[in-house]
């Protein structure tokens, strides 16, 4: 069994108020969850409006089926919305 994680850096240039990033990230983390059924979670800088940092975890039995479902989720991150800019990507396969 393989366990693949990802931690993603996020800007939201568009975001004024924590409210404002509270809706945007609940938005992608249920997307993700449902499309990918990935356990994600917010994982640091809460209390800041234009950060956010997404952890993401995935199991499979094989590291390219873990490594591609990690690649599709960052290519659903990238292109999820205008008002999310992706800074960096931490990807780690056990």
């Amino acid at each position: 069994m393989l366990v693949g994680i990802c931690e993603y850096k996020l800007f939201l240039p568009a975001v004024h108020s924590l409210k404002e990033k509270r809706v945007l990230l609940k938005s992608l983390l249920a997307r993700l969850q449902n499309k990918f059924n990935a356990a994600v979670c917010e994982a640091d800088e809460q209390d800041l409006w234009q950060r956010a940092t997404l952890g993401v975890a995935v199991v499979g039995n094989e590291r390219r089926h873990v490594d591609s479902m990690l690649n599709n989720i960052t290519e659903f991150v990238e292109g999820f919305s205008v008002e999310i800019e992706l800074l960096d990507v931490q990807q780690e396969i056990w």
